[in-house]
């Protein structure tokens, strides 16, 4: 909902701060006195264009700023998070500023942003009805939502269709991967199948390139190895008095030592123990390293042989993996593609029974959905055709039509709505048809019967509503009008007492004169004040007793009757 308009220096208006609540927002003054002018204004920092033409004379800039309530707005609040724009307080505050020199800023909560997507978001913002640009009745998508959200069982079907319709289309991009990929198979199978050779030719073990490096290390260093075990062994098991030394000897003859000690005293007990242990430990690590060197024996032939194996395992590695564990995962998948690519042909024909299969299925949940929107079409046409004839156009007609469409995410269905102002003219699409004032009229009727339930923009303006009625008429259409504000905020510009007295609030815009320049200026009215304009409006300039007690008449009855529209 629109809260605040802030405008500076916008053609006659200089400085104008405007605040609007929920409800119906009546604006009325004299012809040229800047209604317009402050449509265009909101027009702007919704996203229309903006020349430098429209900077007041004599300033450099002009300025638009507004203010919206984004409460309940949870697909726009959306929107401005993935673009990253701050929220806070469900508060949003457009700015948008124009210089003769030809910058133009747009500023969305103080994040600059462009004015493609100051569009987008103005959609989701305010609906202006009189202005083809902006008018939301006229998009396909917005009609479609119109239509489905007439009939529960419709919603209900295309969430059925929907799922179809994503089952099918999973089929058909499955398909169209599968034959790309055909394209390529030949180079592909050879490929593959000169990789899968290559493998297994070298018929590789998993670890097989760790073990093969350590036998290698083993083989290359025989000489170290076998001198390294010689000393350590001779070390331990030297003879007696000889030039080595004989570790396991001498641990020995202490250990006996410490055991005769022990039949003096217990002190050394437990240094006895240790030395035993020792002398153990020793004595097995001794055997150790004889087997170790029992078994070492260099053998260039084998180390040849290692070498030339290990050289194959690094050509592979090179190729398909770091190690022989990779290579051999490498060949897993290549089997497994093979497998997939020679079962192309009924990996295929298994694709294309799931698509049609799919598809009757597809067809059948479009068709009910199409079925359930065409009553509901009949329907809806019947009751907007009647609010439309009431709105002053007893001659019209107007008509929502279904036309096959290609299959979609909301149905194999395109909404048109037909429109004939005149007996005897042929029903054409709206947009093409319809003045300024019709569609307004025709939007207010469509509004007077979907409001309570659509998701369409949560704030209205109506520009050209009044065009070319009064009377009953006139009556009727603030009757609707008022309808709509029970469910939207509206703003609408009117020169007819009839609508006029049916504000929630009524905003009165005059133009002044100081010194030479002019200015237009906008106040909210007073009670009193607001009888006033209603008496100008219904009888002109010369204002008279009759003239009040007829406009306070006509407040009091419009009261009644908004009354009884919002006990409906």
């Amino acid at each position: 909902m629109l809260r605040t308009l802030t405008v500076w220096n916008f053609a006659l208006l200089e400085h104008v701060k405007i605040e609007f609540g929920a409800g119906l927002n009546i604006l009325t003054g004299e012809t040229g006195a800047g209604k317009s002018i402050l449509i265009d204004a909101l027009g702007a920092v919704l996203g229309s264009r903006l020349a430098a033409a429209a900077i007041r004379s004599g300033c450099e800039w002009l300025r638009v700023e507004a203010v919206f309530d984004l409460e309940g707005q949870a697909a726009l609040k959306a929107l401005l998070e993935e673009q990253a724009i701050p929220v806070e307080d469900d508060e949003l505050i457009i700015t948008r500023q124009v210089s003769h020199k030809g910058k133009n800023s747009v500023l969305l909560n103080g994040c600059r942003v462009t004015l493609t997507l100051l569009k987008e978001l103005g959609a989701h913002l305010v609906d202006i009805h009189g202005q083809h640009d902006n008018l939301a009745l006229l998009r396909p998508e917005n009609q479609l939502v119109l239509l489905d959200s007439a009939d529960a069982q419709i919603e209900k079907q295309r969430g059925v269709y929907q799922k179809s319709f994503a089952a099918w289309n999973d089929c058909k991009k499955r398909l169209k991967a599968k034959e790309e990929e055909a394209k390529s198979t030949t180079e592909r199978l050879d490929l593959l199948h000169w990789q899968e050779k290559e493998i297994e030719e070298a018929a590789l073990k998993d670890g097989e390139d760790e073990r093969i490096e350590a036998e290698i290390r083993k083989l290359s260093n025989a000489e170290k190895i076998s001198g390294f075990v010689e000393e350590s062994y001779t070390l331990l098991n030297g003879e007696l008095g000889g030039k080595a030394l004989n570790v396991l000897a001498a641990l020995s003859k202490v250990k006996k030592n410490l055991e005769s000690l022990s039949r003096f005293g217990s002190e050394l007990d437990n240094a006895c123990k240790m030395v035993e242990n020792a002398y153990c430990d020793l004595q097995e690590a001794s055997y150790e390293i004889r087997d170790y060197g029992s078994d070492m024996e260099f053998d260039q032939h084998r180390l040849d042989a290692l070498e030339n194996r290990m050289s194959v395992i690094d050509k592979l590695c090179r190729k398909y993996g770091a190690t022989a564990t990779d290579v051999l995962a490498h060949l897993a998948k290549v089997k497994d593609e093979l497998q997939r690519i020679e079962n192309y042909d009924a990996d295929v024909e298994d694709l294309k029974v799931a698509l049609r299969q799919s598809e009757t299925a597809l067809k059948d949940e479009a068709k009910k959905l199409t079925k359930l929107r065409a009553a509901a079409a009949k329907e809806l046409s019947s009751r907007i055709g009647e609010q439309v004839r009431e709105l002053g156009m007893a001659k019209a007609r107007f008509s929502i039509a279904l036309r096959t469409a290609d299959y979609g995410a909301t149905g194999a269905d395109d909404i048109v709505m037909l429109f004939s102002a005149n007996a005897g003219e042929k029903e054409q699409p709206l947009q093409d048809v319809a003045s300024g004032g019709e569609l307004s009229r025709v939007a207010l009727a469509v509004k007077a019967v979907s409001a309570a339930n659509d998701d369409s923009p949560p704030s209205m303006v109506f520009d050209e509503i009044d065009t070319g009625i009064g009377g009953k008429t006139a009556r009727m259409v603030a009757e609707r009008i008022a309808m709509v504000a029970l469910h939207r905020q509206v703003l609408c510009i009117t020169h007819l007492p009839q609508i006029a007295c049916m504000a929630d609030a009524h905003l009165y815009i005059h133009k002044e004169t100081q010194g030479e320049r002019t200015l237009t200026e906008v106040h909210l009215l007073t009670e009193g004040e607001r009888i006033n304009e209603i008496a100008r409006m219904a009888s002109g300039s010369d204002i008279t007793a009759a003239a009040l007690d007829n406009a306070r008449e006509m407040v009091d009855n419009a009261r009644i009757k908004r009354a009884k529209i919002s006990r409906r």
